[in-house]
């Protein structure tokens, strides 16, 4: 009876916070069930079942223990390794470096595990986590969120009946650095061997009982309400000129823990819960209705529903939710951008380092934060773009020559201007897309005066110098490589595309501030002399200037696709023969060409080397700019069935989160389309998403668009921006002019 009773008001407490949720909510479509990961029991695996929070710079992964309460926790600037480092991929204390674990704290509380009524939720709009259950007539509940706006991570115990809660609470350094107690609360610093200060802080807070130190441990006995204040901090500081470090990490712990105790905790929880709904409630879309006995099940067993082929949207907008929850919880203005894992992170040697992975994984971390209206998430990596530029430059010209200009950098990158593993030559030119693309969907001049247009001024240079000239004229990349396939050789597609797309972007950028209008002239001629794009024998789109593709060639990557995604060169409307060579290989890729040619394109047939975290996300954008929304929404259930794990973090494997924050971007593309000078609705929809509707998404040209269709065709839309414009529109395919709103 009382597990009966347990599960009743389990159940009852989804419905209220849920609707709760929706009731406070201004995210319109598909509020409610879609915000909330929910589980009937603790976590054991940090990778698979614990759940995230985080402020941009620190974050925590929450298992929900009951007699014991486990809690890791991050802080983006924790890494070894030497500063300036060009060379061999060395990960440990010196060398490249990697990314490392800041530590841990437990509580062991005094109670038993016989519990009734367990739940552990995430709610993705306001980024708390909380966890309640029963031990015989007393109801617990826990709360924990990490502050942007007050820069600490805050836990709140909290127990129905007076004087329940008693226990033990202990913190420990990843690193070796031993945490000490006293009545100012938990704590410990350290120094990493290469010379990187640490610190961690931890102070309490409580009503009714009684809290005593004992050995490097807190004891608290019979209170009512315990509230744990937690910061973490290095002495990084992002600029090679002062070395990549600052002022000691502690004053500033303990000062911002002091000011959040003096707040109080509903404060804190009114300012976070404003700061990151600003955020994740920017834009939203509804591409269906689930059934509601499905709503009723826990998260992880939705998943593993969905994986066996049912259908279940709300699941798919919660992957889409998540996506730019996680990007907001991990990249804000004046931390780091999301590394390999966000900032999540629980090992000191971690898959790659926990690296910036540049040629794919850093950049697919921020696919979708322009179109998904999350723009001041994009600065984290813009600044590190350009904090990394003097090491980089100094780099490039060891390895390329002392009088090259500009710079690039080699595929794996640190925190301290650090370059390993193998050159990626046209890295720099992949970043100023990124450079770029932020001024085109803001369209804010002084960034593009001040920051965009030097960056992209510069890496033109650098190509004006490296490239090759073929005696019949032609531009090639020297040396290039399509990652991470075939030989190192001339005139690789994906490099040839990049370059294209660096030198684009460049004349659009000097055109629209109207300066240096000899070296437009300068670009344009070398854009125009690149060697362009190849059709090969068997209608694929080639990979190599020699026409030597296989047709039954399932590798991960797609790199020489690059033009039609997330380049511009290729699209539907402005070369259509490209574009269906591009399908063609996309087809060979997925292993629906060669000898399997006349086999059904389904999600089962997508195999092998191409189930990754972050194939999924490519190619569900590249099929929906292909207008394949069949294959694109294939590409959504691939990764939710193969490559999401139950706390729905995606996995290569292991876990790693450009699947996440990728397939937002990827299904962005899928509702809204603006790279090919039109704004095009609905693009690439499955016929599962036949009704639906989106708001907040954004366009380039510093548009924001709202739209709801029926039966896949465009009911109503709506275009707002800063000053009234006329633009164009692909509506139910039609083109039309309109004049936007203001606002």
């Amino acid at each position: 009876m009382k597990r009966l009773l347990g599960a009743i008001l389990c159940c009852t407490f989804i419905l209220l916070s849920t609707a709760v949720n929706a009731q406070h909510s201004d995210a319109g479509p598909g509020a409610g069930y879609n915000y909330q990961l929910w589980y009937t029991q603790p976590a054991e695996k940090w990778d698979a079942q614990a759940l995230p929070i985080g402020n941009g710079r620190m974050g925590a992964m929450l298992f929900g223990g009951i007699k014991t309460e486990k809690v890791q926790y991050n802080e983006q600037s924790l890494w070894s390794g030497d500063n300036n480092w060009d060379g061999e991929y060395e990960t440990g204390d010196h060398g490249f470096g990697s990314y490392r674990n800041f530590g841990t704290f437990v509580i062991d509380f005094n109670h038993t595990e016989v519990v009734t009524g367990y739940y552990r939720s995430l709610n993705i709009q306001t980024g708390v986590h909380t966890t309640a259950f029963e031990i015989g007539d007393t109801h617990y509940t826990r709360e924990a969120f990490a502050s942007h706006p007050d820069q600490v991570m805050v836990f709140r115990y909290t127990a129905s009946k007076k004087g329940a809660l008693s226990g033990k609470i202990s913190m420990q350094s990843a690193q070796g650095a031993i945490s000490t107690a006293n009545a100012e609360g938990l704590s410990f610093t350290g120094e990493m061997p290469n010379h990187l200060k640490y610190a961690a802080n931890m102070q309490i807070a409580h009503e009714g009982g009684s809290i005593s130190v004992e050995g490097n441990n807190w004891v608290f006995q019979k209170c009512n309400t315990i509230t744990i204040y937690l910061d973490a901090r290095t002495n990084y500081k992002p600029d090679f000129r002062s070395g990549w470090r600052g002022a000691d990490p502690m004053p500033l712990v303990k000062q911002e823990i002091g000011a959040a105790r003096k707040s109080g905790y509903q404060t804190l929880m009114s300012r976070h819960t404003k700061d990151l709904t600003r955020l994740t409630q920017a834009a939203s879309i509804d591409i269906g209705k689930t059934n509601a006995d499905v709503l009723l099940l826990p998260t992880d067993a939705r998943l593993k529903r969905y994986a066996g082929g049912s259908v279940d949207p709300d699941l798919e907008e919660t992957i889409f939710q998540y996506g730019r929850y996680l990007l907001a919880s991990c990249s804000r203005i004046g931390g780091l951008p999301a590394n390999l894992q966000g900032l999540w992170n629980d090992s000191n040697t971690p898959p790659w380092a926990g690296d910036y992975h540049n040629n794919i994984n850093i950049q697919m971390n921020y696919w979708g934060v322009e179109s998904t209206n999350l723009s001041e998430c994009h600065l984290p990596l813009i600044d590190f773009i350009k904090a990394a530029e003097e090491p980089c430059r100094i780099a490039t010209r060891k390895a390329f020559g002392s009088n090259v200009r500009g710079w690039t950098a080699r595929t794996s990158q640190s925190i301290f201007g650090g370059n390993g593993w193998e050159w990626n030559i046209p890295a720099s030119a992949w970043y100023a897309q990124h450079v770029f693309e932020h001024w085109a969907f803001t369209m804010d001049k002084t960034y593009l005066r001040t920051t965009a247009y030097p960056i992209l001024k510069e890496i033109c240079q650098f190509w004006e110098d490296r490239l090759k000239k073929t005696p019949d004229g032609k531009l090639m990349v020297p040396d290039g490589w399509s990652p991470e396939h075939g030989p190192r050789e001339d005139g690789v597609m994906h490099d040839q595309q990049l370059v294209w797309d660096l030198f684009q972007n460049y004349l659009e950028a000097a055109k629209a501030l109207g300066i240096d209008s000899a070296y437009q002239l300068k670009v344009a001629g070398m854009q125009a002399h690149l060697a362009p794009n190849k059709i090969g024998k068997w209608g694929q789109l080639q990979e190599w200037q020699e026409d030597r593709d296989d047709p039954d060639d399932q590798h991960r990557h797609t790199s020489h696709l690059f033009a039609v995604y997330p380049g511009r060169q290729i699209s539907m409307t402005l070369n259509p023969d490209f574009a269906k060579a591009a399908i063609i290989s996309l087809r060979s890729r997925s292993g629906n060409y060669g000898k399997n040619e006349n086999t059904p394109f389904t999600v089962e047939s997508t195999v092998g080397d191409s189930r990754r975290s972050w194939t999924w996300p490519w190619r569900c954008a590249l099929w929906a700019r292909l207008g394949e929304g069949e294959k694109a929404g294939i590409m959504v259930r691939g990764l939710l069935t193969y490559n999401t794990l139950p706390n729905l973090f995606t996995t290569h494997p292991p876990f790693q989160i450009d699947g996440n924050l990728g397939i937002t971007g990827a299904i962005a593309e899928m509702l809204l389309q603006s790279h090919a000078g039109e704004i095009h609705l609905l693009p690439g929809i499955p016929s599962g998403w036949a009704a639906g509707s989106f708001k907040g998404l954004k366009a380039r040209g510093g548009y924001t668009i709202d739209c709801s269709w029926q039966n896949g065709q465009v009911t109503e839309y709506r275009i707002r921006s800063a000053e009234q414009k006329k633009v164009w529109v692909r509506v139910n395919n039609k083109k039309i002019q309109v004049v936007t709103q203001k606002g």
